[in-house]
């Protein structure tokens, strides 16, 4: 959304100086973490859980995740963090959460229409793995979930507008994350899950 600014002329004889001293002393605009203890823990059937992350950011065009006021690999350990609980510590089973990918790519659209503006693409993706083992006979179970969510943008657009249209990126990505792996855990872990009252139904 364009923001008009109306200057009292008297106030200021150059305008092009007075528009830079505003920009120089607004503040960033902050973003918070997301949070998701207003929602119910997924009480697992484990003595403990491991947040791991296997993502490795390149901080190297075409990815861009880095640049994102909030991380999407940071919001995916917090979510473990809020949302997983384990509850039964006299068990030798663990349950580890595996962060495989966090990352955010962009690409250019260059118009060849006179009056069509370039735009970026951006691609945010998700993969997390839910694996939990026995430790006496290694066996495992695991769920993987793969979430994403594309934005497409003026590549014109500055970076205060930028980090708003990303933010509002996350928050929908994590949205659909927290559905998706819930459902995830209940249906093929299910027999982990204490005071489970979802039923496997099998072909």
């Amino acid at each position: 959304m364009l923001k008009k600014i109306f200057t009292v002329l008297a106030m200021c004889f150059m305008v092009p100086a007075c528009a830079g001293i505003q920009d120089d002393m607004a503040e960033p605009r902050r973003y918070e973490d997301l949070s998701f203890t207003n929602q119910p823990p997924i009480k697992l059937k484990v003595n403990k859980i491991d947040i791991v992350s296997e993502f490795t950011p390149t901080f190297k065009r075409p990815n861009v995740e880095h640049l994102f006021p909030i991380s999407i690999e940071k919001t995916a350990r917090i979510w473990a963090r809020d949302r997983l609980e384990a509850v039964d510590f006299g068990s030798n089973k663990i349950a580890k959460f595996i962060i495989k990918d966090a990352s955010v790519t962009e690409e250019a659209l260059n118009s060849n229409e006179v009056f069509t503006r370039d735009r970026i693409r951006y691609k945010a993706r998700l993969v997390v793995t839910l694996r939990i083992t026995d430790g006496d006979s290694m066996s495992a179970a695991e769920t993987s979930i793969e979430a994403w969510r594309e934005l497409t943008i003026d590549a014109a657009t500055d970076i205060d507008e930028k980090e708003r249209y990303w933010n509002g990126m996350v928050n929908k990505l994590f949205t659909e994350f927290n559905r998706s792996m819930e459902e995830n855990i209940n249906q093929y872990l299910n027999m982990y899950v204490a005071d489970n009252t979802h039923i496997q139904e099998y072909n």
